[in-house]
């Protein structure tokens, strides 16, 4: 095998990538060495990348696609404070720091120390050959509380990152492409009117 193509960039995601390294080389390169699991999900959204960009930087709006964020407060222009749901009715709490911030390329963080579930990451935008929209690869990192039973735990009650991110980055091209996300699920009240 040659020099070159021995030295080429794996392109698939860091999750799946046949580089054997690949966890190590995303939590020293890519993001701040803030846990052990890595997740990483793409997905292609019919919208400007600046666009996409401006409304992930606000952080308020995440909980308005991440189902299991309750809210997101800016302590400052790079520090908030996050609030998510964990299994069995409990919360999590951590503040995060922005790392990186590119305008409309990238957005890096890593949680301070302390956190509930220590994690860092970065959203990356880019744009999709021939006008086709935005390809936004989410690459996290995180330790699950309670470690590899919390990680057990956290996914039989549907709150595993891995799981989220997926869903999420979903309900995100929804909300971006329609400017709702679709859903199966009836209100209290909707029940009632419905029923009445």
């Amino acid at each position: 095998m040659s020099d070159s193509f021995s030295e080429r960039r794996d392109d698939a995601p860091l999750s799946t990538s046949k580089n054997t390294d690949a966890v190590r080389q995303a939590t020293t390169e890519l993001v701040e060495p803030k846990g052990e699991t890595l997740i990483g999900r793409t997905v292609t959204i019919n919208r400007p990348r600046a666009e996409l960009y401006a409304y992930w930087r606000d952080l308020t709006n995440l909980p308005s696609f991440m189902d299991n964020v309750i809210r997101v407060d800016a302590i400052d222009d790079r520090t908030s404070h996050w609030v998510v749901k964990a299994p069995a009715g409990r919360t999590v709490e951590w503040d995060a720091v922005i790392t990186e911030d590119v305008q409309g390329e990238t957005i890096a963080w890593a949680s301070a120390e302390g956190a509930d579930v220590p994690n860092s990451g970065r959203i990356d935008f880019r744009d999709e050959p021939g006008g086709r929209g935005t390809h936004v690869t989410a690459t996290i990192v995180y330790d699950p509380p309670a470690g590899v039973v919390g990680k057990l735990i956290a996914k039989l009650f549907q709150r595993e990152p891995a799981i989220q991110a997926r869903r999420d980055l979903r309900r995100f091209k929804q909300l971006m492409e329609t400017g709702e996300i679709a859903t199966s699920s009836r209100t209290r009240a909707q029940f009632e009117e419905e029923t009445a």
